[in-house]
């Protein structure tokens, strides 16, 4: 592709969406050289994309400070379409080459604990909480109680971190910072996956899943990952109990609330109407469901610097 051809490259957010996904995946499981080739494409692109160079900018040239000898596994095409079919196998596959690694270099471990304490950016803190997530080590609980209480990061990350220690077998309480308040969670209810969750949590995503099978199953995907992403944003928090409520309406309420959202960041369209029909939000449950699509609205509005 010629340099004139790159100019003219412009990404729609339902693109934009799909991409970010994929180079989330690279960077957990270890593929720094297919990532380094997806940001540059990104950074080629125009239209949406462009507000979140800075962003790539700075993650590919921490990228290609830290792993410089990493190249792409494979040709350039497969960086954006050659994903492991079995998620299973792909985590055993990160999880042997992370053991492996601090059984073959004792300083792994401290390395890691090192660079999460120094990092500021939520990808590297999310890069080094993910490999943490894979061992078992007497350092990592205390480093990571420390690094959570002492100021606040960003929430994905922070529930990563919460993740972290529940599978060190860490127990009790632990301090975090949300929105300038100390609050305290226990590690012992962290859901270790998403199917930990509550089932109201599950029950919004086969909702929006049902309703979206005809009209759009595209949606259906994006809606997984935004509700996988905002439900662990908003763990320990208020609204976070409004989503795990046990009664007739909360689910009914997220899943429009969340089909709403998706509808006007996917497409640019407004169907309040149509979908508090399709999800059956009576008069009484309105003002629950504005609340929700409130929130919504304000999560995905705001710079969320953690793909």
């Amino acid at each position: 592709m010629t340099d004139r051809a790159n100019d003219n490259l412009v990404l729609f957010p339902k693109t934009l969406d799909y991409y970010q996904i994929q180079l989330t995946k690279m960077l957990e499981t270890e593929r720094y050289g297919d990532a380094k080739a997806l940001l540059t494409f990104l950074l080629q692109c125009h239209g949406d994309a462009e507000r979140h160079h800075t962003e790539w900018q700075a993650l590919l040239g921490w990228l290609e400070a830290a792993f410089p000898e990493a190249v792409v596994a494979g040709n350039v095409v497969s960086v954006f379409d050659d994903e492991p079919d079995d998620e299973i196998a792909e985590s055993d596959w990160v999880r042997k080459r992370v053991e492996d690694r601090s059984v073959q270099d004792a300083e792994y471990v401290p390395r890691l604990l090192k660079t999460l304490k120094e990092a500021d950016d939520p990808e590297q803190q999310m890069l080094v909480i993910g490999q943490l997530l894979h061992l078992i080590h007497p350092d990592v609980e205390p480093a990571l109680r420390e690094w959570l209480s002492e100021r606040e990061h960003h929430p994905s990350v922070q529930f990563r971190a919460l993740q972290a220690l529940r599978k060190q077998g860490a127990a009790g309480s632990v301090p975090l910072w949300r929105d300038g308040e100390l609050m305290a969670l226990e590690i012992g209810d962290t859901p270790v996956s998403f199917s930990d969750f509550p089932q109201p949590v599950l029950t919004v995503m086969d909702r929006v899943r049902q309703t979206a099978e005809v009209s759009d199953p595209t949606l259906s995907y994006f809606a997984e990952e935004m509700w996988k992403e905002c439900v662990q944003a908003a763990y320990g928090t208020p609204i976070y109990r409004t989503m795990i409520q046990d009664d007739d309406g909360s689910a009914d309420v997220w899943a429009a609330a969340l089909h709403q959202i998706l509808l006007e960041k996917l497409h640019g369209q407004t169907a309040d109407d149509e979908i508090r029909d399709q999800y059956g939000i009576t008069d009484e449950l309105r003002f629950r469901y504005e609340q929700a699509l409130r929130w919504l609205r304000q999560y995905s509005a705001e710079p969320r610097s953690v793909l």
